[in-house]
């Protein structure tokens, strides 16, 4: 235990923020840099060691907390890395984008504030970027068989990395320019900044990865050939179809899926545009969906220079506290959050769903009609009375996503099975219908958290082995019971 009385002689501290009006004229990370390492420490020590850590079980990772909170406490950043590196690939991608459902189910929790597992984490891994305990771990012999990978996120970089590392030869496709899938052109560099991707891409190209950008498969090569030439395949290739609003006016100019407008902004900052395509400079924007991808595009419109941002949520606005009888710890609750982006300014409206859109006589989009809804046996039902018209010279789409791409074959060319919910069908050892076909990530779970990407990554890549040696030394996957904690 690291300190007996850390809990109760320190209260919770978390990485302070960069003022709003200094973060919104530049696209750095919101974080004041170097804020975390001198309070760390005591924030390490607030952990209690639990006898059960629940916090084990609202990992999906599986990540061994307790351990490195120790190592924190002591300052030992070298066997703190070590042992955070024992279960997740990527701790600096989960450290900024992991919505924490660690924290939630930390035994402190219960009736303190919890410990601030998920900065301790970030200090601990950028700590050992800085001091160089980060290496590539090149395999000691090759096993002689060649994986292909499909998808560059961070379930098909975590699958990548542990194939390599257990000696097969590798080899990354991904259908965007640049390495990195969603963690590349979905977050944006607020959030985190690509540095962070392009100094784990080098890790692994010294480790042996190969990658193979531009290439997207079913369109530029078909995926039988793909599954010639290599022993086994990983498919990890995200949920990207994203969820459509048919109402009407739909078809109006500036009316875009988050996906759409997101990558150009950050497409900005690797250099390829001067200004994005897609700007809201100037413009009064409208997010519909109140999640973190909603949130994203906000953040997004402030620096942009928006003359407003508005977003639109069709559910009500969730309690700021855990209801004890609905989410009881230690599940994942559904609370009130203010990001860093809502931080900046923006109005959220909660209870209103979309009735039609509204344009000038150029076609572009002008207004946003909506009406207050209220749950009936629940179904969203419009509130008589309620409707009224917002301006929306932007709208950005951010309601979630509905499956895998079917649009360019793949699916089909590979002959996979989908399960009911839509997914690609697999086994316990995430393999496919398709001998040797595996899949991992968004793809075969549908939309989920980025530590169960990398959690299923790391599970796919173990049962790959399996398939191509007989039996695996790569770590045991971890199989957290599904419940409503698990996200």
């Amino acid at each position: 235990m690291a300190d007996p009385k850390g809990f109760l002689n320190h209260g919770r501290e978390v990485a302070r923020t960069r003022p709003v009006e200094e973060r919104t004229k530049d696209w750095n990370e919101v974080y004041v840099p170097g804020s975390l390492l001198p309070i760390i420490s005591k924030q390490a020590s607030r952990c209690m060691d639990c006898g059960i850590p629940f916090c084990h079980n609202g990992c999906p990772l599986g990540n061994l907390i307790p351990e490195w909170n120790d190592y924190a406490y002591r300052e030992d950043w070298g066997a703190a890395s070590e042992r955070l590196h024992a279960t997740n690939n990527f701790p600096e991608f989960t450290g900024r984008l992991c919505p924490a459902p660690c924290e939630s189910a930390c035994v402190l929790g219960i009736n303190q504030p919890p410990v601030t597992i998920k900065n301790v984490e970030v200090s601990i891994i950028d700590k050992a970027w800085e001091t160089g305990d980060v290496a590539p771990q090149i395999p000691e012999r090759l096993s002689g068989k060649t994986v292909a990978v499909v998808g560059s996120g961070p379930a098909g970089l975590a699958a990548a990395q542990q194939l390599t590392r257990a000696g097969h030869t590798v080899a990354v496709y991904e259908r965007a320019d640049r390495i990195g899938g969603l963690l590349r052109y979905g977050i944006p560099e607020f959030k985190m900044e690509k540095r962070h991707i392009n100094r784990r891409i080098e890790q692994m190209r010294a480790e042996g990865t190969k990658f193979r950008t531009g290439v997207e498969i079913g369109r530029d090569m078909p995926a039988t050939a793909l599954r010639k030439r290599y022993d086994a395949v990983v498919l990890a290739v995200g949920a990207t179809t994203a969820r459509d609003l048919p109402v009407p006016g739909r078809e109006l100019k500036g009316i875009h899926q988050a996906m759409e407008y997101l990558p150009l902004a950050n497409k900005v900052q690797e250099g390829d545009y001067v200004a994005p395509p897609i700007s809201a400079e100037g413009k009064h924007v409208v997010v519909i969906g109140g999640g973190d991808t909603g949130a994203d595009c906000v953040g997004t419109a402030h620096r942009q220079g928006a003359a407003s941002v508005t977003q639109l949520e069709i559910m009500p606005r969730p309690g700021e506290e855990r209801n004890p009888v609905s989410q009881p710890w230690p599940t994942f609750p559904m609370l009130y959050k203010v990001t860093s982006a809502h931080e900046e300014g923006g109005e959220r409206v909660y209870s209103v769903s979309t009735t039609h859109f509204e344009g000038d006589e150029d076609g572009n989009v002008q207004w946003l009609h909506l009406t207050e809804v209220e749950f009936v046996d629940g179904r969203p039902t419009p509130k008589p009375g309620t409707e009224r018209k917002i301006p929306a010279q932007l709208v950005t789409l951010a309601m979630g996503f509905t499956g895998t791409d079917r649009d360019n074959g793949m699916v089909e060319q590979f002959g996979l099975d989908l399960d009911e919910r839509g997914n690609i069908a697999r086994d316990a050892d995430f393999q496919t219908n398709v001998p040797g076909v595996f899949v991992a990530g968004d793809a075969g779970r549908g939309q989920s958290l980025i530590v169960w990407a990398i959690a299923e990554g790391r599970s796919a890549a173990r049962g790959c082995d399996r398939f191509l040696t007989g039996a695996s030394e790569l770590p045991a996957p971890i199989r957290p019971t599904d419940r409503a904690l698990m996200v």
